[in-house]
């Protein structure tokens, strides 16, 4: 097994998009990674050059990200490097992928609360983009892997609600592990 794995330590650049396919689920987001150095002569941290990655996930793991991660959380990721070049518009482009083995967040700068899922539950989330779960917006393939994927937006909750501009699809059963849920309008804590 020649595999390159890779643990990464960054940010979701966007929403996790979800897809069902025929052998389980399957998740898309893409990860931006920065590094921080000391600069001795500025005498401060500075920003290095900002990688992105196309994380991949399948099954269980595609799911559980579904409804876990929000754009902007703070992640570890750890899988498989996967490198690919495509001609697109007669440029050759470089892609760099990731597929996901484990996700986490990063407990170095916040918490959470795990929540276990009971096997055998139905699907927990919806795919973002339409109401029923059938594909991006803008009627193109969202999950042709040299795109960068398109906004999360519209469609209706899992509960029936509107969903506004970019909101998250709603979890049945187990509420997101953010400490917090929404409540007419209002955050409260989670018990």
């Amino acid at each position: 097994m020649n595999d390159t794995l890779v643990t990464l330590v960054g940010n979701a650049a966007t929403g996790v998009e979800f897809r069902e396919t025929a052998s389980g689920g399957m998740a898309r987001f893409r990860f931006a990674v920065t590094p921080r150095r000391w600069d001795r002569g500025k005498q401060l941290w500075t920003d290095g050059h900002t990688s992105f990655f196309t994380v991949w996930a399948w099954r269980a793991l595609a799911l559980n990200l579904s409804g876990s991660v929000s754009v902007g959380e703070p992640l570890v990721v750890h899988g498989r490097l996967k490198v690919r070049e495509e001609e697109r518009e007669g440029r050759r482009k470089t892609f760099v992928d990731i597929e996901a083995v484990a996700v986490g967040h990063d407990l170095t700068r916040g918490t959470a609360a795990f929540r276990r899922v009971a096997k055998g539950e139905s699907a927990l989330t919806i795919s973002v983009g339409s109401p029923d779960g059938a594909g991006g917006p803008g009627g193109g393939d969202p999950w042709d892997r040299g795109s960068d994927g398109g906004d999360a937006g519209g469609g209706e909750s899992s509960e029936g609600g509107e969903r506004e501009e970019g909101e998250r699809p709603v979890r049945r059963g187990n509420e997101r592990s953010t400490g917090s849920r929404k409540t007419d309008g209002e955050l409260a804590p989670v018990p």
